[in-house]
């Protein structure tokens, strides 16, 4: 099918051109009576969902017979309810029922068996092909059980650079986003042997091959609304399948979300947006300007609000720490119980380095400036410093001598000039 869409780096979508453009996309489908499915991103993705949900509600909501929504977690921990109307857009459970009783909410859980189901297994020889030889491993593919229940998956979520995928958005809001952990882990893992700076920014990956390789395995209609977010606003809008809408939605973010800077700096100033509530959301402020930090030079991760590690990792990154991959490599026998999505996660907040002759040198120094205790950041093998000594202006004023302050970070990707 052909992609429905518009998008510009200079020009803002409105409402009404979100309701022509999605009018289009839903007239251009045979939805009537159909069972269908939204995929949405939890608060930690900046796109106007409540904008599409209304949209797409008033659209379909006398067209369809189910009428459902499901938050594309990953590994991350269920939304409350509360917090799924924020992200739409309801005020509370009575303006749901008086506005929007077609509508259903859910939440994914990774880690329960029961509510998965298997779809299919990528194999050794595949996943060798797709990597080039960088990995062997096989997986099993499973995903909610509950998107049999449905004769089609709508996905919406908007695309940014990414540190595992290249750019973010498509099938990926099927994997990792309501996917069972062993394939989360493979290609977070496949994502990490590449390392960051070599696939972030990067439109067709490996790591994107193996997800739009899952996505095939599953049986019924995939659609998809690409969203493409120039601040809190839509600059890009396009439907199609999730490979078509996000290949054009890649396009526009390649425009929109990079910022090209001339030198390296010695000392960047990420500061964390209260959208990321833990380092394990929050490690993006280090994913989007590893690339701009000069060899030897620090990060500091800036997030006042930041208390944990993670809500749902904590533990177990504690126990392991923060490490470069090269350190990883070599000590593979150490971490053979580890998942490789939560390795995958240490090694791009480390940042690349090498490991020569037992001794790990990280490029650049990561220093975390949040609630967590200096006591804590030294076990897990990251710097510490006391927010209250940070005055953003020391950054924001020195530019031109080797410093950079990024007062929201996480989404827009920092590249030196070639």
């Amino acid at each position: 099918m052909s992609v429905i869409g518009a998008g510009s780096v200079d020009r803002i979508l409105n409402e009404r051109d979100v309701f022509a453009l999605c009018e289009q996309a839903v007239s251009s489908q045979n939805l009537e009576g159909k069972r269908l499915l939204f995929i949405i991103p939890d608060h930690s993705r900046t796109a106007p969902i409540d904008v599409m949900f209304r949209t797409l509600y008033d659209l379909l909501a006398d067209r369809v017979a189910l009428l459902d929504f499901i938050v594309a977690l990953g590994t991350h921990p269920p939304m409350s309810d509360a917090a799924i109307y924020q992200r739409v857009g309801i005020s509370d459970k009575i303006e749901h029922g008086a506005k929007y009783p077609q509508a259903r909410f859910f939440n994914h859980y990774w880690k329960d068996k029961s509510k998965l189901r298997t779809i299919g297994t990528v194999t050794e020889e595949e996943i060798a092909e797709i990597s080039n030889g960088l990995m062997r491993q096989a997986a099993e593919i499973t995903i909610n059980k509950m998107v049999f229940d449905y004769d089609v998956l709508m996905i919406i979520g908007p695309t940014f650079p990414h540190e595992v995928v290249g750019f973010s958005g498509g099938n990926k809001y099927l994997f990792p986003g309501i996917a069972g952990q062993e394939i989360i882990d493979l290609f977070h893992w496949l994502g990490a042997l590449i390392t960051n700076p070599m696939i972030i920014g990067t439109k067709y990956t490996p790591v994107r091959a193996v997800v739009d390789k899952a996505a095939a395995f599953l049986p019924m209609q995939r659609l998809c609304f690409s969203l493409v977010v120039k601040e809190k606003d839509l600059a890009g809008l396009y439907f199609g399948t999730p490979e078509e809408a996000w290949d054009a939605a890649a396009d526009l973010s390649d425009q929109l979300h990079i910022i090209y800077k001339d030198q390296p700096f010695k000392s960047v100033l990420s500061c964390a947006p209260a959208m990321y509530d833990d380092l394990w959301t929050g490690g993006k402020c280090m994913y989007k300007l590893e690339p701009v930090v000069a060899d030897g030079g620090e990060l500091i991760i800036y997030a006042p609000h930041i208390k944990e590690v993670s809500v749902v990792h904590g533990e177990i990154i504690e126990k392991i720490g923060y490490h470069t991959r090269d350190y990883f490599l070599n000590n593979m026998e150490k971490f053979a119980d580890i998942p490789g999505g939560i390795m995958a996660h240490s090694t791009h907040v480390k940042g690349i380095g090498s490991y020569e002759n037992g001794i790990e040198k990280p490029r650049i120094n990561v220093i975390l400036a949040t609630q967590i205790p200096p006591e804590v950041c030294a076990k897990i093998n990251l710097g510490y410093r006391d927010p209250v000594t940070i005055d953003p202006a020391d950054w924001q004023n020195r530019e031109g001598e080797g410093y950079l302050y990024v007062p929201k970070a996480g989404e827009m990707l920092f590249r030196l000039k070639r």
